[in-house]
């Protein structure tokens, strides 16, 4: 397992998409402070308000799309360029050989999802002169938090990246699932109370109480942390049995 996932970390060091992707979000998250230099009220302006109503909102939809790129690129292809079937066919385990791709594309998820967090929470923190910065804990934990969903869609999007073989098609489907799937499931949960279940404790609703990280209580937090634990874990489960009987051409 060790080896796999050096090798899988090898490969996404040397992904294009991947670096790609960060300096992208990178320089957008460097770039976009700067609008507020030139905003009048900038000086009532607070870090934690930023911070909160900003990037922790905005990087929702960066950990739901961005990384479907990523996805496409880094393990669909591989089905469709043969490396995948050289792979199975080394004599390793399907099971490990899912994993070891899992968990070091979730690693490059986590990468992702943390760019607007830290570098555009620092760019506003500088512009702002650190005006109102949000309390040391709090950031912590919303940081933590974020990991853990970034995880959890990580995993989705491995999965649909398995069953759709070719990296266009998977990179299309995931990213019309992962922008429509929620409001569908929203209005499901309005007629259906199973829906009504299933959505309130589904990793796309719950990822948008991150930012009330301070007011929730003790249950909402165990409930918090422990969805994308679960939502991980049997995702990871499903995407290795499709991959240990999906007959790779």
């Amino acid at each position: 397992m060790d080896n796999l996932m050096k090798a899988e970390w090898f490969k996404l060091k040397k992904d294009r998409s991947l670096w790609t992707l960060i300096i992208i979000l990178t320089a957008v998250s460097l770039s976009y402070p700067l609008l507020i230099v030139f905003d009048d009220g900038a000086d009532s302006i607070k870090v934690m308000d930023f911070y909160q109503n900003t990037i922790l909102q905005g990087n929702n939809y960066v950990i739901r799309l961005v990384p479907c790129i990523l996805a496409g690129f880094f393990i669909s292809s591989e089905y469709s360029i043969g490396t995948m079937k050289t792979i199975a066919a080394s004599g390793n385990s399907r099971f490990r050989l899912y994993f070891a791709k899992l968990i070091i594309y979730s690693i490059g998820a986590v990468l992702i999802s943390l760019i607007f967090p830290v570098i555009f929470t620092g760019a506003v923190s500088v512009v702002l002169n650190f005006n109102g910065m949000p309390e040391f804990g709090y950031f912590i934990g919303t940081i933590g938090l974020t990991i853990l969903y970034a995880i959890a869609f990580a995993s989705m999007m491995a999965l649909f990246a398995t069953i759709f073989t070719d990296s266009g098609k998977a990179i299309g489907f995931m990213l019309i699932f992962f922008i429509i799937f929620d409001s569908v499931l929203y209005l499901l949960s309005s007629v259906s109370p199973i829906f009504e279940v299933i959505f309130n404790y589904s990793v796309f609703k719950l990822f948008l109480d991150i930012v009330n990280y301070d007011t929730v209580h003790s249950a909402e937090m165990v409930k918090l942390i422990a969805v994308p634990v679960i939502t991980f874990t049997a995702l990871g489960i499903l995407g290795s049995i499709l991959f240990y009987k999906k007959e790779i051409k």
